[in-house]
């Protein structure tokens, strides 16, 4: 299985990156922010998740461990494949599916597409207790600090240390946007700076 790229960018094309590793290259489906984020530098690192099927080898790229482990929860529902669970990524995050999990609303997947109202609430209904330890994170009204230590939560991380490693990412970074806000909150609780 390959679980990890590091390599030269050789191509491009719409979701799609080709990655030379020790003189291969590697296709690999990427969302469109991974994507975009491709022409500002040549060498990229990504976590992968390999898909064998007994027509194809499907290689799926991410940049952190959470959107791969997202991808692979959304993977274990019934009725979602890779493109799927790619295009539910793509348009909520983890943040946002950690979200839509925590608060049971599968409204948020409206603009997903390939993901109907079912398979939203089917989405909701299987990730429920997987992805989410508890419901303590709607005690935290909206805005991005809330929507980040709930997508903390949703990731496994105790309530109490999500919302330090938000705070203090906030302390040394007030303009972060939400996905740059988790990113960061993210660094601080794998180093242990909270």
């Amino acid at each position: 299985m390959i679980a990890h790229l590091t390599g030269n960018v050789l191509a491009r094309r719409a979701g799609q990156l080709v990655i030379e590793c020790g003189g291969v290259g590697y296709l690999v489906h990427v969302t469109p922010e991974v994507y975009q984020q491709s022409f500002s530098k040549n060498v990229f690192s990504l976590h992968t998740a390999h898909i064998i099927r007994e027509d194809a080898q499907l290689l799926f790229g991410f940049e952190s461990e959470e959107e791969l482990n997202g991808f692979n929860m959304l993977c274990t529902v019934n009725g979602v494949g890779p493109k799927s669970a790619m295009s539910v990524l793509a348009h909520l995050g983890v943040s946002g599916l950690a979200q839509a999990v925590a608060t049971a609303d599968d409204s948020l997947f409206k603009s997903v597409t390939g993901v109907g109202p079912k398979t939203a609430k089917l989405i909701v209904l299987t990730l429920t207790g997987k992805l989410v330890t508890g419901t303590t994170e709607l005690s935290y009204s909206g805005g991005s600090e809330g929507a980040v230590v709930s997508a903390l939560v949703g990731l496994g991380y105790q309530e109490k240390l999500a919302k330090v490693a938000v705070e203090s990412a906030l302390k040394s970074s007030p303009t972060l946007s939400e996905s740059e806000l988790l990113r960061q909150s993210l660094s601080n609780l794998s180093s242990g700076r909270r």
